[in-house]
């Protein structure tokens, strides 16, 4: 989240009014994030959290919209966007295309142990369940087709050693999304981007409940073992060394099983996944760090993190319960 696109009260309130939400009595910036501006919204109505979209065209934003939908409506804990009297949930505002969602009790946890994990895992599988009937199809937009048009346009700004990781992680992740082993990988809808700042937490200390995973606009169709690996990369690894901590991974891991059993090929290729969802974080905060664009609020976040992932998920491959 960041802010790129200022929006007035007077625009907020017409937008309001458009959707019947009432009088806006508050209107604050969410600096967090880096792709879409945000705000939270008050009005008579409640508390939203107001996105418009700054890379994601109206013709795009659908699949993402409806995929929370559809999870709201099977329980999940998402934010559910706000329709118009049409049904429409799209909008306009500022000349961008806007959303607007019920903002969710909560807040992220810096830190996370493994009462967290578990919750994270179970939630994770529960959310691969409820898209066996969700019809809408986008592919993953930061999936192996971008990660091949976006390595060349960083690669000079890497010391040759890097360089020479990211050349052979990426001809490592094209040899396997051609094998028929990948082709084996379960696939659907998927959040993707299922970090710490995506996940709130309620409740007293070491009895915080799961109560919202939010953000899903870098959602797609990919292997729900990806999905798998970008949640342990963020929420079981040391953020100094980058290296697996394997008791958060294993509590996520047994979150996950208590609600979907991984097939027999989503077990051998999570270490493959693993290094796949580094190779997209690395990819994507060394694009934002080299070439950032302007916003109001916005700290590009160093791309050496997943580096050190990348490098560890290399070295040292991990199964669960090994």
């Amino acid at each position: 989240m960041a802010v790129y696109t200022e929006v007035s009260l007077a625009q907020a309130q017409a937008l309001s009014t458009q959707l019947k939400l009432g009088a806006v009595r508050a209107l604050e910036p969410i600096g967090s994030g880096i792709e879409n501006t945000n705000y939270f919204l008050t009005t008579d109505a409640g508390e939203w959290v107001l996105t418009l979209f700054e890379r994601l065209s109206a013709a795009q934003l659908p699949f993402y919209l409806q995929l929370m939908q559809h999870l709201a409506q099977h329980g999940l804990p998402v934010p559910e966007p706000h329709a118009n009297g049409s049904g429409v949930l799209c909008h306009d505002l500022a000349g961008k295309p806007a959303a607007v969602v019920n903002r969710l009790p909560g807040v992220p946890v810096d830190a996370p142990d493994v009462h967290h994990a578990d919750q994270v895992g179970a939630t994770l599988a529960r959310m691969h369940k409820a898209v066996a009937d969700f019809a809408p199809y986008q592919p993953n937009l930061r999936g192996l087709a971008w990660w091949q048009a976006t390595a060349p346009l960083v690669r000079s700004q890497l010391d040759p050693d890097s360089a020479a990781l990211l050349d052979a992680e990426l001809a490592y992740q094209v040899h396997l999304s051609a094998s028929p082993t990948y082709a084996q990988l379960p696939h659907g809808a998927v959040h993707a981007d299922l970090f710490r700042d995506n996940a709130l937490f309620d409740g007293l200390p070491g009895r915080e409940r799961l109560c919202g995973v939010i953000d899903f606009y870098f959602a797609g169709v990919d292997s729900f073992a990806f999905d798998l690996g970008v949640a342990i990369n963020d929420w079981c690894i040391d953020d100094d060394s980058g290296h697996l901590d394997e008791t958060r991974a294993n509590a996520l891991i047994a979150g996950y099983r208590a609600e979907r059993e991984p097939t027999g090929v989503e077990w051998r290729t999570l270490p493959a996944m693993r290094r796949a969802a580094a190779l997209r974080f690395w990819l994507s905060r060394l694009a934002d760090w080299h070439a950032p664009r302007d916003a109001a609020l916005l700290t590009p976040k160093d791309p050496r993190h997943f580096e050190r992932v990348l490098r560890d998920c290399v070295a040292n491959p991990w199964h669960p319960g090994a």
